[in-house]
């Protein structure tokens, strides 16, 4: 994971001005909360609010100032086990599935503990003397902390949508999308790629190392799904024929009984669903989201297409869309919703599923210590997603990011890509 090629004290400065902007925003995105919404957790894979704003915090002070300030004092002895998620090394954890049983600490007390690392963070950050080992653990901790930022996005919509009442995260003003053109395809010819990270700045060590791969010649589409795209298949019977599913998606759709996308409703006869401005009736020429690999790989099956490889995603991609465009849609825009499905539009709008395996690229090793269990250690049985999505910050997102989930999840922003044989 290499950091910037800059010298250390312009890292330092730099560290100081980012540490500060991420660290308002996430106060920014939990504004519009009530204070009874900071405790919910309806299922295990979705964290309280108030858990990610003390875990973005317990990363700081443990990585950073316990081991850099002389007699640094936690701000509560019990944090470090209560706000750890999957560091082994770091010490003990409370259960991920029990995080909505923390009552306590009271979200005042999270707001005084981020507060109270905050000022000994800067204090610490004005005065230290920056190296490499230093500036890298402080980048993890910026990336990080905006990761979460995303995931508390995910699981706001989801606390939200699944409330009878349907209350809004904010309010949106979503105007009516403009008709979607005809889906184009886009060719790549037969040939050997590098792919793989490959600049100065700050990559995850799940990038590395760049190497070369061979890609017959294949197409892939302009843009994304649609929900209209989408409802034919439901209104095909996609859901209700297992010729379209692969085993483990047809068991898994049957179990759970699923019909459409998370947070689409039939209400009186008419296609409702939730966003996070509250419930809307579904706009049909916007990309269609919240849909698992299974849904999206049945979709592809159905039309006659597939899904892209994760190469054959990033090849595309530097191809047709290498640089970041400026009307890329990301959290930059705060819109919080997706929006037209025009292409190229590799970046942003929404997660793009990809039918590869999340496994380790060649010469790959994990870093040493708790930070080495960041990416390595969940490279098994999840699916690489591609792109970003109107909640990924402008300055994280890159052809080379590999995002990766647990194919049957719906409730990230993902959606759906298709792609071709020649």
């Amino acid at each position: 994971m290499p950091i910037p090629k800059a010298s250390i004290d312009e890292v330092a400065s730099q560290l100081i001005q980012r540490f500060q902007t991420v660290r308002d925003r996430f106060l920014q995105l939990v504004e519009p909360l009530e204070i009874e919404d900071f405790v919910v957790q309806p299922v295990q894979d979705v964290s309280p609010p108030k858990w990610h704003l003390a875990h973005t915090t317990w990363f700081f002070e443990v990585f950073v100032l316990v081991p850099n300030v002389k007699d640094y004092q936690l701000f509560h002895p019990d944090y470090p086990y209560l706000f750890n998620s999957y560091y082994v090394a770091a010490g003990d954890r409370w259960t991920r599935a029990e995080r909505g049983f923390l009552t306590r600490p009271t979200v005042k007390e999270i707001m005084n503990y981020r507060a109270y690392v905050e000022e000994h963070m800067l204090t610490f950050l004005s005065t230290a003397k920056m190296t490499e080992d230093l500036a890298y653990v402080m980048e993890i901790g910026l990336q990080h902390e905006q990761q979460h930022q995303e995931l508390f996005l995910y699981d706001i919509k989801y606390i939200l949508g699944h409330n009878p009442l349907f209350p809004a995260y904010k309010d949106l003003a979503l105007a009516p999308s403009q008709e979607v053109d005809a889906m184009q395809w886009l060719s790549v010819e037969k040939g050997n790629y590098s792919v793989g990270y490959d600049g100065n700045g700050f990559c995850f060590d799940n990038e590395l190392g760049r190497h070369e791969i061979h890609l017959e010649a294949f197409e892939i589409a302009d843009r994304l799904v649609t929900n209209g795209e989408f409802f034919e298949f439901i209104h095909a019977g996609g859901y209700e024929n297992h010729e379209y599913w692969l085993s483990e998606g047809w068991d898994w759709v049957n179990n759970q009984d699923y019909k459409s996308p998370m947070y689409w409703i039939k209400e009186d006869n008419k296609w409702m669903y939730y966003t996070l401005g509250g419930l809307k009736e579904i706009d049909m020429n916007e990309p269609v989201a919240h849909v698992s690999f299974y849904e999206a790989d049945a979709y592809a099956r159905w039309t006659g297409y597939r899904l892209p490889t994760e190469f054959e995603w990033e090849v595309a991609c530097q191809k047709y869309e290498r640089e970041i465009p400026a009307n890329a849609h990301l959290m930059d825009n705060s819109s919080f919703h997706p929006q037209h499905a025009s292409g190229p539009g590799f970046y942003g709008n929404l997660w793009e599923w990809t039918s590869s395996a999340y496994q380790p690229y060649p010469y790959y090793r994990a870093p040493d210590g708790a930070l080495g269990e960041y990416n390595g250690k969940f490279m098994v049985n999840q699916k690489v997603l591609r792109g970003g999505s109107f909640a990924t910050p402008k300055e994280q997102i890159r052809y080379s990011y590999r995002n990766f989930f647990h194919p049957h999840l719906q409730w990230l922003f993902a959606g759906i890509r298709l792609s071709r044989h020649i």
